[in-house]
C-alpha cells in the first residue's frame, strides 16, 4: 500500500458531524467549510506564513483553482 506523501490528521466522529452538520445549514460542501474555518482561524499567524513561504501560490486556500487558471491564461 502506498504511503501519503503528508501528514493526514484524523478528525474526531464528532467534530465530523458537526462539520456535517454545518455545512448542511449553510449548504456548503464539508471541505469548503473547512477550509473556510480554517483559513479564518489561521490567517496571519506564524505558521500561515511559514505555509506561505513553502507554497507562494497559494496564500489563500479559498482562492479557487479556475480564478488562478484564469489569471495565469490573461497574462
Amino acid at each position: 500500500m502506498a504511503r501519503p506523501t503528508h501528514y493526514q490528521p484524523v478528525i474526531s466522529r464528532f467534530l465530523v458531524c458537526a462539520l456535517y452538520h454545518e455545512g448542511k445549514r449553510r449548504a456548503v460542501p464539508m471541505t469548503r467549510l473547512i477550509d473556510e474555518l480554517l483559513e479564518s482561524a489561521l490567517a496571519n499567524t506564524p505558521g500561515w506564513e511559514k505555509a506561505a513561504d513553502q507554497f507562494p501560490r497559494e496564500k489563500t486556500l479559498s482562492t479557487p483553482p479556475e480564478r488562478d487558471a484564469a489569471v495565469s491564461n490573461d497574462s
